[in-house]
């Protein structure tokens, strides 16, 4: 009896398997057909979602918004319970946002989670109970109807890939913040909507040769901060990588180098709000960047890719609850504070110890060129421990205001405001208000035009508290709400990712009039007679400094900006603070 019970029980277990194989089989991907070598056509992946979601109840697809190559995105939700509203998930519920071909020739997530979906479907892997999973299949679509075989030129496989650019040639991970393609505000609005607790970002790396197919690229935890930033840090890395270690998936930090050979030490990469995860950590959100290695075969990168995604739903189950009380914290714990801090630097005094897995290198003579050049060895495999720098330390402190006012003529800005659902009010009444003020005081421009624009860079201001009037549709934008810290790193004009040094404000930074100096002359004489004070430092400005006092020009200059006739919009900040109260 024993003995045709467990024949019983082995043949259905065996059946199952069958069944699981043969379900598999129902829905083949293109990366599996092609035994690991090739990667899906958009057209291939959204019709294998679009078959999925036919056939299973837990799984939906959704289009939401636009793209610059004219195409919607679309949304994947996989929930273990069928039902798909955002806005009416439970509390306890962890929501992972998933996000793939950002570089579309960078497809290994693309393929990964096609992989991952459909055995969570079919139940060839474990469901998760109190997890829900949200995916943007492709999210550069024009890249990924842009397709060759040789863009990525130093990448092993697949075949043939998307291009990096979008249908306007932008490199959408660096347009979180300025928004300039449909793509990034699709985006914030799909972000908005799932509210995810963690974000995987799936990419391809480069710059060095070693033994790791993962190599992982979190928030820093520094920037991150707090109790959210310490367990991101102390116990969701840490694990991460132990759970792989254990699947036979070795797991480094992303190696940040160039040229450079890995054991000579790097630092943490820092991904500031133009970035992908940077922009998700600006709610709180946990943010990982998965790395591929470039140089290893693409059916190793995607199922790498696939066990990292899977490693990281065992997280969020076990998890979960403390993750959401976390983020919660950090949510009042934030605006608590009498100072933000930002424009985050390497820590150079602090290091941590890796036991790296790379190849050993020389330096040779290079046949091409015949100058000194950079050769790996595969033959020579080492594990040595590398110094990781991945601590940082802000070099601002802004003080918080209670909130900001902004002149209702930039448009552009409110637009962003309301796409990323930050709250304000407008002024019913013209009003005169006590604010904080800046002026523009120094800033440098980047010399090349960096993803359409110009950036500015080493902003400093003036500030100063004044009475200025304001009109009816002026807003005023509270700081202590969800967007808190999206507030202060784009309105904040020193933040390596303002508005200002994105080049929203340039049109403050030209002088609208002038003077002409033969007749100014008479003007600033009779200035320097009424005025004892400002002669004094007239005269000591040019004692001090030699350039000055041979330039006419800029001492008339000097003096016009002194007077009555300088306008007041010239390097005026067009943002206001209303502060605490003390």
């Amino acid at each position: 009896m024993r003995f045709l019970f467990l024949s019983l029980f082995l043949a259905l277990f065996i059946a199952c398997e069958t069944t699981q194989e043969d379900r598999a089989l129902e829905f083949p991907t293109t990366f599996e057909t092609s035994n690991g070598e090739e990667t899906a056509t958009y057209e291939e992946v959204i019709d294998f979602y679009l078959k999925l979601a036919k056939e299973f109840p837990e799984i939906n697809i959704q289009t939401i918004g636009e793209t610059d190559c004219g195409k919607p995105l679309h949304l994947v939700t996989y929930n273990p319970e069928s039902y798909f509203n955002f806005s009416k998930f439970d509390d306890d519920k962890t929501i992972i946002l998933i996000n793939n071909g950002i570089h579309p020739g960078e497809s290994d997530g693309i393929d990964a989670t096609m992989l991952l979906y459909r055995d969570l479907a079919i139940g060839k892997i474990n469901a998760p109970k109190n997890t829900i999973l949200a995916a943007i299949p492709v999210y550069n679509i024009g890249g990924a109807l842009n397709r060759n075989s040789f863009t990525r030129a130093n990448q092993n496989g697949p075949k043939a890939y998307g291009f990096r650019g979008n249908a306007l040639n932008y490199d959408l991970n660096r347009d979180f913040i300025k928004s300039d393609t449909k793509n990034a505000k699709t985006f914030a609005k799909i972000f908005h909507l799932v509210n995810p607790d963690i974000f995987i970002d799936n990419h391809v790396s480069n710059g060095a040769d070693y033994q790791y197919t993962l190599t992982h690229l979190f928030t820093q935890h520094n920037k991150l901060g707090g109790d959210l930033g310490g367990y991101l840090h102390r116990e969701m890395m840490p694990s991460l990588e132990e759970s792989l270690s254990e699947a036979q998936w070795d797991i480094t930090p992303y190696v940040n180098v160039f040229n450079k050979v890995p054991e000579s030490g790097f630092s943490q990469f820092i991904d500031h709000p133009r970035y992908s995860t940077g922009y998700t950590t600006l709610w709180n959100t946990l943010g990982l960047m998965v790395e591929t290695h470039m140089l290893k075969p693409y059916k190793k990168r995607v199922n790498g890719t696939y066990a990292l995604m899977q490693k990281v739903i065992d997280i969020a189950e076990k998890d979960g609850e403390k993750i959401n009380q976390l983020r919660a914290n950090a949510r009042t714990q934030a605006f608590e504070q009498k100072n933000y801090l930002g424009n985050w630097q390497v820590d150079t005094t602090k290091t941590s110890t890796i036991n790296f897995k790379g190849f050993e290198a020389d330096t040779i003579s290079s046949e091409v060129t015949g100058l000194p050049r950079l050769k790996y060895n595969r033959d020579k495999p080492f594990v040595k421990e590398v110094a990781y720098q991945n601590y940082y330390f802000p070099k601002d402190s802004i003080v918080i205001p209670e909130a900001y006012v902004i002149k209702k003529q930039y448009t552009k800005i409110i637009e962003l405001l309301d796409l990323n659902k930050i709250n304000y009010t407008l002024l019913e009444k013209d009003s005169i208000i006590e604010v904080e003020s800046y002026m523009i005081k120094d800033f440098e421009t980047r010399n090349n035009p960096y993803e359409g624009h110009y950036l500015h860079y080493n902003t400093s201001v003036n500030t100063s508290v004044e009475m200025i009037s304001f009109i009816e549709g002026d807003i005023v934008v509270p700081v202590n709400q969800d967007g808190f810290r999206y507030l202060m790193e784009t309105l904040e004009p020193t933040m390596v990712d303002s508005f200002f040094n994105w080049n929203f404000f340039d049109t403050i930074l030209q002088q609208k009039e002038d003077f002409s100096p033969y007749v100014f002359e008479d003007t600033a004489l009779q200035m320097l007679k009424n005025d004892s004070i400002l002669k004094l430092e007239f005269d000591l400005k040019k004692k001090n400094n030699e350039v000055f006092a041979k330039n006419w020009y800029s001492q008339l200059n000097w003096l016009f900006q002194k007077s009555a006739h300088y306008e007041k919009a010239h390097l005026q900040y067009p943002v206001y603070r209303i502060l605490k109260e003390n």
